[in-house]
């Protein structure tokens, strides 16, 4: 399918070397749709998703790689809860990439990233992913300047063989403001049934915010390629979060437009005995 310049998803496109300033998008802001129509339409590009995962699953020649980046609390669990749910959990996973362990720290830093990869046919979804390398590395100098500086080029280089392969990558950082994800976290405290998401770690994140949003300014502009661009989606508001972020999906699944195979057999030939 041709693409569609002037489609909702291309509102969060950010352009390949382009300088992103996260300060000048608004989190909170919810241009082009209000809440009602959002949550109908969210509804509707479920089961679009749905049946066009269907058809990728059969087909089995192209992969769909979905990387989910943002502060604590914008939502990366809450999207794939939201618009991912409606998939076959047979040809479709979801990873979390959490602290490395000693295995994986042994290893480059992309291996345990390249084997939750997704296969033909295949739906993968990282919540958090290799980008983390040049995040929280680089935060909290886990590793020198000289390491995590040239990973940018390795990601690109990484991100170029997976789509040369066959796999269309879908980058989407969930901009929050710094006071709705305090709000959000105080929800947690209040609320028994949320005590479980709080972790008093990410209440001494906060301190390093400015860095974070210069850490993922830099992410997405040297990392938007234009095989792999990024997309930045106001995330203050849940149910436009979800609904951008399914625009976006079906738009690349869309533009994937997968066909199943036809069978080995005329089908009008094909009769039952009685």
């Amino acid at each position: 399918m041709p693409k569609t310049p002037n489609s909702a998803a291309a509102r969060f496109l950010r352009k390949p070397g382009s300088k992103t300033r996260l300060a000048s998008i608004d989190p909170a802001s919810t241009p082009g749709i209000d809440k009602l129509r959002a949550e109908a339409e969210l509804a509707r590009n479920r089961e679009e998703l749905e049946k066009l995962q269907y058809r990728l699953w059969a087909q089995n020649t192209q992969a769909l790689l979905v990387v989910l980046q943002g502060m604590d609390t914008s939502g990366k669990d809450g999207v794939v809860r939201q618009v991912v749910t409606g998939m076959n959990p047979e040809g479709s996973r979801v990873t979390s990439f959490k602290k490395p362990s000693e295995v994986e720290l042994d290893h480059d830093f992309l291996w345990r990233i390249h084997s939750a990869c997704p296969a033909r046919g295949e739906v993968a979804v990282f919540n958090r992913s290799h980008y983390e390398d040049v995040l929280i590395v680089r935060v909290h100098a886990l590793v020198p300047k000289e390491v995590w500086r040239p990973r940018y080029e390795i990601i690109n280089g990484f991100e170029r063989t997976l789509v040369g392969d066959g796999t269309t990558i879908v980058k989407i950082f969930l901009h929050i403001s710094k006071d709705e994800q305090k709000r959000r976290l105080i929800e947690r405290l209040e609320d028994p049934e949320k005590n479980w998401k709080f972790n008093p770690g990410d209440v001494e994140e906060r301190k390093h915010w400015d860095e974070y949003q210069e850490a993922y300014e830099d992410v997405i502009s040297r990392c938007g390629t234009p095989e792999a661009p990024w997309h930045v989606v106001p995330a203050d508001h849940k149910w436009y979060r979800n609904w951008a972020v399914s625009e976006i999906l079906l738009h690349a699944m869309r533009e994937m437009a997968p066909k199943p195979p036809r069978g080995r057999f005329k089908v009008k030939d094909f009769k039952f005995d009685e």
